[in-house]
């Protein structure tokens, strides 16, 4: 430690010895003033650029943008759909102000909004998933809001329970500090089912960034992070409708509401109501191929907002009933013979899940580089679930408190963040006849310093010290730089740890849908990383084609990591790393707009992912990661009539090899040194979709997978499920087949 902080003092003083006192970049507000309207709105996801360039930033939730200065023009352009653009010409003014108005008429409007945006200003590689882009797919919950995205890919953990897990730079979800509105939500006990309890259409933007992230955000992230932002209680939008079916019987309906009670005061309620009744069985194994459920959800916030604070405060409730298995099981009579005189397999999990957040915000006006936030949440989580005979209950509290405290030190080149953190989970946890109980009381303190040059040099240092009760002190350093190389090309580099305690039964509860004995070879520990990366991005005219080409490389060395071991049938052995594990992840993508409103998308994905195994022999053999694919590529094209009366989109993914679990009968497994590997083919999977828009209304159809690829033998020992072989967690491809999908959305504006 005392090595790698002195020459993280180094660098420190060679950046402040290096740096300059020149003037900043351009900061500002975007408001909206529509029809005769006389107050102010702040305009989220505006575009503000320099003309004739592709410099330039979108604005955030309040309406605020930072965007650096140009050599190339010096003026800047704000525009929105439906909106008059505006220009201003700067000079030496580094804040300002836009206000737009709605166009008079169609031939006024500009389209220039892109459905997926670089984060230009952020030190750390982050892209911008839109509500443009969500709303190019079905996108009912988190877990769909990933199909045009190449960083992040979505699957299912198994054939049986409808989990689905996340993937990004060769490793699972779990390695992802996945958050919703910077308080951290799919961890413990929800990893399993959490991606599912976000609703897509309350999702306002989501942000993916890579490698080790923020120190202000916590410990956990090792591979990355991901924040998603939802509808707010001002939103433009003061009501939102939105109902979805698809071939397969699952109906959804969800309702947005935003009120604006007076100057101050604004208050939001989202909702959703969905499920799946219909028993489908394609490919005639016996078993559902989708589980059966019935999901409710619901968020009511309030938000205050004057010149010198901002509060935001709600409760979160949710109530979710999901029932697999063989296609005749009846979770009344699952004790019950079937109707051949034996038992039927059966799935079942009860989720209630209740949380009360607050988010509060000191503002300082004249000031605006200062200020003070205190983030609060508390959640229980409680979930009963069997599988067959075998129960597996969990209960987890959790409170999580942040406090940050933000200002600069001479001047606004030299910004700090620092403050104290608390987190508390509770675990009650009973699998079999083995209770689990674990209390984490983890306080922690952190401090993150910005040097920015310009816009053009950007440095991020920070470190945190966190006091765990279980596991001791913990030390997190990170580092993030950016370069301007020029007007359109930006280097990235970041390093840093990653600490998290594994939750082995939620994180792996597909392997759990099987006749596997589940065995703790040791007391699990901790789990530390190292992640080192680098990107650039490139904006580039390809015979008036504007583009990016976006080039990144990521490594992920474990210290220690988790290892979940299926190699053997019959059993799931969890125990420590032995030895080395990493992931090797490189990612190539170009974005390109030929014409107006048509956009193409082409990503290439290679991951390189391997871990030492074989404890159970005494042995160590560094073996490739399973269920990881080597490549990937992703293709999507997406074109929009004038006035988006029409949008097509259409996307393609290409899912290389990957190696797979051995389960051959006749197999002996005694050693890992010559056991036999299982490669899983690769496949294609296609998805569509079209929309017409209208006033208020939209209406979409869409297909996914519509080559209609499917695994075949998803589950293994299918027709004896409590006999030795049964296994139904081995899915590296869709189980169910071509879906097709129709909705309509509806909204009134303020």
């Amino acid at each position: 430690m005392r090595f790698s902080f002195k020459n993280l003092l180094s660098i420190l003083f060679a950046m402040f010895a290096a740096g300059t006192a020149a003037g900043q970049g351009v900061t500002g507000t975007v408001y909206e003033l529509a029809d005769a309207a006389t107050k102010k709105v702040p305009l989220p996801g505006a575009n503000v650029f320099w003309a004739g360039t592709s410099l330039g930033t979108t604005t955030d939730a309040e309406g605020k943008f930072a965007v650096p200065r140009s050599a190339q023009s010096n003026k800047l352009v704000v525009s929105f759909v439906g909106y008059r653009n505006d220009t201003l010409r700067m000079s030496a003014v580094s804040e300002v102000e836009f206000v737009l108005r709605t166009a008079q008429s169609l031939d006024e409007v500009v389209i220039q909004a892109n459905s997926t945006t670089i984060d230009r200003l952020s030190p750390i590689q982050t892209e911008v998933i839109t509500s443009r882009s969500l709303a190019k797919a079905a996108c009912c919950n988190l877990s769909e809001s990933f199909e045009t995205n190449a960083s992040v890919s979505v699957s299912y953990s198994d054939a049986v329970t409808g989990a689905k897990q996340l993937q990004m730079l060769g490793l699972n979800g779990t390695y992802i500090k996945t958050n919703v509105e910077d308080i951290p939500s799919i961890r413990g006990l929800a990893t399993t089912f959490g991606l599912n309890f976000v609703p897509g259409t309350w999702i306002q933007s989501i942000d993916v960034g890579k490698g080790a992230g923020s120190v202000v955000n916590g410990y956990e992230s090792m591979t990355g992070q991901i924040n998603v932002e939802l509808q707010k209680p001002d939103s433009r939008e003061k009501l939102y409708a939105n109902a979805y079916v698809n071939n397969f019987g699952r109906a959804e309906i969800n309702l947005n509401l935003a009120h604006k009670l007076n100057d101050k005061w604004s208050a939001g309620l989202l909702t959703h109501a969905s499920t799946l009744r219909n028993r489908v069985d394609n490919n005639g194994d016996g078993f559902l191929d989708l589980p059966l459920y019935t999901q409710f959800n619901g968020v009511q916030r309030w938000k205050y907002q004057s010149e010198k604070l901002m509060t935001q405060f709600g409760v979160k409730v949710l109530h979710e009933d999901r029932t697999g298995g063989q296609v005749n099981f009846d979770p009344e009579q699952r004790t019950k013979p079937g109707p051949n005189g034996s038992p039927l397999y059966g799935f079942g999990a009860k989720i209630n899940r209740l949380e009360l957040f607050t988010k509060t915000a000191k503002l300082f006006p004249d000031q605006p580089y200062k200020g003070l936030g205190l983030v609060l949440n508390a959640s229980v989580h409680d979930q009963q679930s069997y599988f067959g005979f075998t129960p597996y209950d969990g209960r987890q509290q959790t409170l999580y408190g942040n406090l940050i405290y933000q200002s600069i030190i001479g001047n606004t080149n030299h910004s700090y963040k620092t403050g104290v953190s608390y987190m508390l989970d509770d675990y009650n946890e009973r699998y079999r006849d083995t209770t689990m109980l674990r209390t984490e009381s983890v306080p922690g303190a952190f401090f993150e310093y910005t040097y920015n040059n310009l816009d053009k040099f950007i440095l991020v240092a920070g470190s945190r010290v966190d006091f765990h009760n279980l596991y001791g002190s913990q030390f997190t350093p990170r580092l993030h730089l950016k370069y301007q190389l020029d007007d359109n090309t930006a280097l990235r580099l970041s390093a840093g740890r990653g600490f998290r305690v594994a939750n082995p039964l939620a994180e792996y509860f597909g392997n759990l849908v099987s006749s596997r004995t589940v065995v703790f070879r040791e007391k699990i520990q901790p789990e530390v990383s190292w992640n080192y990366g680098a990107s650039l991005t490139r904006d580039f005219d390809l015979a008036g084609w504007p583009g990016t080409l976006v080039l990144d490389y990521y490594r992920t060395n474990f210290q220690n990591q988790l290892i979940a071991d299926v190699e053997h049938p019959g059993f799931l052995y969890f125990y420590n790393l032995q030895d080395r594990a990493f992931a090797n992840s490189f990612q190539a993508e170009v974005n390109l707009t030929p014409v107006e409103r048509l956009e193409f998308k082409l990503a290439y994905r290679l991951f390189d992912v391997k871990q030492t195994m074989g404890e159970p022999f005494g042995e160590s053999v560094l073996l490739p990661r399973m269920m990881v694919n080597r490549d990937r590529v992703l293709f999507n094209v997406g074109y929009a009539l004038p006035y988006d009366k029409w949008k097509f989109d259409f996307t393609t993914q290409w899912n290389g090899k990957r190696r797979i679990p051995n389960l051959d009968p006749g197999y002996d497994h005694t050693s890992y040194l010559d056991m036999p590997t299982d490669i899983a083919p690769a496949f294609f999977n296609l998805n569509a979709q079209v929309t017409r828009t209208f006033v208020q209304w939209d209406v979409y159809v869409g297909g996914e997978n519509l080559g209609n690829y499917r695994q075949a033998n998803p589950i293994i020992g299918a027709s004896d499920p409590f006999g030795q072989r049964f296994d139904a967690g081995v899915v590296w491809a869709p189980v169910v087949g071509r879906t097709i999908y129709a909705g309509v959305r509806y909204k009134i504006k303020r």
